[in-house]
């Protein structure tokens, strides 16, 4: 069995079922964990990010969307190369990773036509169902239940250790420029944790929102997670959005109680959310006896 992946979240599946020996290539996005960079990249994005403020990545997004209906490019060339039998994809969000309709298109060119697998989570249970798909399809469906089993303990653990403790009214924002409400699973990672997500609806798309839609709900945690960013490119688009976060969370900022946060553990739909709900519940409820994961997740932002 030789599996591609198309986006980051299948990688890391990929690895957390033990199935790394079957993957012959990934996105050009996927960069967890480390020993997956050795192989073959099987897309490229139309534009490059670096260098690009969130303002200006959102506009080529834009620009990328309407000209071509896609962000990326599947690499046809490399595919044949690799010869995949099974190829990992999504249907969530055109912007954030490879979508299916790419990756069809892609297969249709090919002499021979692997399973396209698209890996549509929307939800908690969604991603967990996921890791079931992937072991479904590389013929292990017994570790896909022992894996899923595994994080469905670990997000209990911490449901116990929250449970009838005050809620923090939590004001999360996925993107700055233009400020988006996260939707998906983020809301649920915040509820899950202890605490209440004022804006972004669980199960929903993520959305765009005025800056004057926040302002006044000075909530007592504000979590900046924009998509796509680790930490310190989290923080620096935080610092470079102060005047307007200082608007919508005083109380939280002058407090100690602003977070941001590497978007690989939120944005991902992989496993490693429940690391991300684990560092969550510990910085909502640092009492409740529970150990903040070793990653480095969630930092003080002032």
């Amino acid at each position: 069995m030789r599996i591609a992946s198309m986006l980051s979240s299948a990688t890391e599946i990929v690895y957390a079922l033990g199935l790394q020996d079957h993957l012959v290539g990934i996105s050009h996005e996927c960069d967890y964990p480390a020993q997956a960079l050795r192989l073959p990249r099987l897309s490229r994005s139309r534009f490059d990010p670096a260098g690009l403020t969130s303002g200006e990545i959102d506009a080529e997004v834009r620009r990328c969307m309407l000209e071509y209906g896609s962000v990326y490019e599947v690499d046809v060339d490399a595919l044949r190369q690799v010869r995949p039998d099974v190829i990992l994809t999504q249907a969530v969000c055109e912007v954030c990773a490879v979508p299916t309709g790419s990756v069809d298109a892609a297969v249709a060119a090919l002499p021979w036509q692997p399973a396209v697998v698209s890996l549509d989570a929307h939800t908690l249970d969604g991603i967990l169902h996921t890791m079931r798909q992937v072991a479904d399809a590389a013929g292990q469906s017994a570790r896909g239940e022992e894996g899923v089993a595994r994080l469905r303990g670990r997000v209990d653990r911490v449901g116990q250790a929250v449970a009838g403790r005050p809620r923090p009214r939590v004001l999360t924002l996925e993107w700055l420029d233009p400020p988006f409400a996260p939707g998906h699973w983020v809301p649920e990672m915040v509820t899950l944790a202890g605490g209440d997500n004022l804006v972004g609806d669980a199960g929903s798309h993520s959305r765009e929102i005025p800056w004057s839609r926040a302002e006044g709900l000075d909530p007592d945690r504000l979590l900046l997670v924009p998509c796509g960013y680790a930490m310190d490119r989290a923080r620096q688009d935080a610092d470079e959005h102060r005047a307007h976060l200082r608007r919508l969370a005083p109380s939280a900022i002058d407090g100690g109680r602003a977070a941001v946060g590497d978007s690989a553990y939120f944005s991902r739909s992989g496993p490693r959310v429940v690391d991300g709900i684990e560092a969550l519940a510990t910085w909502l409820h640092p009492d409740a006896g529970l150990t903040m994961p070793g990653e480095r997740i969630l930092e003080r932002w002032r």
